[in-house]
């Protein structure tokens, strides 16, 4: 990419006019890293990450869902679009850090990078605001995307 895309000839904020695209197959993976103090993941391991407002897990995955739906009322320059699928896993890995991905996929003439993105992202605060009342020594240590898929360019994180 040569040039931001969100301003235009002026430099001034600008939705990029998406009119002359092709409708085609689009698809982004997003990923969260969040890293517990070993009281947080003692304690959610101990209860099978299930606590008194629920299932840590299975709560963040519904908000993640949500909060990618709604991305493009939280990203000003975000075009409205449906989804096709919105798809979250979330497991532990052996550093113990919670790994959360988010798949996002529509038929449109723009993507949905910012889509996985805020899903990934909304899933990750909502595991914040599950266990910060045992520590706010929470880290979400990372979000980025993965993979995207359709449109002019595909990228793939190596």
């Amino acid at each position: 990419m040569s040039e931001f895309t969100h301003l235009n000839k002026n430099g001034e904020p600008a939705i990029v006019d998406i009119g002359g695209k092709n409708v085609t197959k689009r698809k982004a993976v997003a990923q969260a890293i969040i890293s517990l103090p070993n009281n947080v993941l003692e304690a959610l391991q101990k209860d099978d990450f299930q606590t008194k407002k629920g299932s840590v897990f299975q709560i963040a995955i519904i908000a993640g869902i949500m909060g990618a739906k709604k991305t493009s009322e939280l990203i000003p320059l975000c075009h409205p679009i449906g989804l096709d699928n919105c798809n979250l896993q979330i497991e532990l890995n052996n550093q113990n850090d919670i790994v959360i991905q988010c798949t996002a996929s529509i038929e449109a003439k723009t993507g949905v990078e910012m889509e996985a993105l805020t899903g990934a992202s909304v899933a990750a605060l909502t595991i914040y605001d599950m266990c910060k009342a045992l520590s706010h020594d929470i880290v979400i240590k990372e979000i980025k995307l993965i993979e995207k898929t359709g449109g002019k360019n595909d990228f793939r994180r190596a």
